[in-house]
């Protein structure tokens, strides 16, 4: 059996100063990733599995970041918008994780609400890397910033939604005029396209 932190990943923030005591993995982070890997995750079972799922785009960034840093790579691929999953390289994304020694995450700032469906977080992810200094070798800790955009997708079948990652970085052949990705009905240039461009 797996053995987990005590601090959920994305409850370590390396810059703040604050003494609120931060949540354990098993009350954070871990009954989303349990409700992937245990197949009920974005489908008709995960109402039978207490309905996790995430509630905010914010949510949505912390259960990825803590993937990433206990290295659940099929998580992203599955929390990214389904027609980009296909397109990601899940080799790729476990080798990055397994690499970094990801060391706590910031978030800037949450906005819930950009139109009809879409939401954005700004966060600083931080990481260690080895750096050369005139006595050897030393750990320094760096920040990846990003603002990352979200869709909340909707299931026709039984009207339930669900938040996914909108990946900038995934190459598609999608003009301005064709149906969006996140399956909304409306032209991507006037839905995801905002974002993707």
């Amino acid at each position: 059996m797996q053995s987990y932190p005590d601090t959920c990943p994305c409850q370590i923030n390396p810059t703040a100063e604050t003494t609120d005591a931060p949540l354990s993995y098993q009350d954070c982070c871990q009954p989303y990733h349990d409700a992937f890997y245990n197949g009920a995750f974005y489908n008709d079972e995960v109402d039978k599995a207490g309905g996790i799922k995430a509630e905010t785009a914010e949510r949505l960034m912390r259960t990825r970041y803590s993937a990433f840093a206990l290295v659940k790579p099929e998580y992203i691929v599955k929390t990214t918008v389904p027609a980009q999953q296909a397109l990601l390289d899940v080799v790729a994304i476990e080798s990055w994780a397994k690499e970094t020694d990801w060391a706590g995450l910031e978030i800037v700032e949450h906005t819930p609400k950009l139109g009809k469906r879409h939401a954005q977080v700004e966060f600083e992810a931080y990481f260690k890397s080895p750096e050369e200094t005139s006595g050897g070798l030393e750990e320094k800790t760096q920040a990846h910033h990003e603002l990352s955009t979200f869709v909340k997708v909707k299931n026709k079948a039984n009207n339930d939604a669900h938040w996914y990652f909108l990946d900038p970085t995934v190459a598609m052949t999608v003009s301005q005029k064709q149906p969006c990705i996140c399956g909304s009905g409306e032209k991507f240039k006037r839905c995801c396209g905002e974002y993707l461009g």
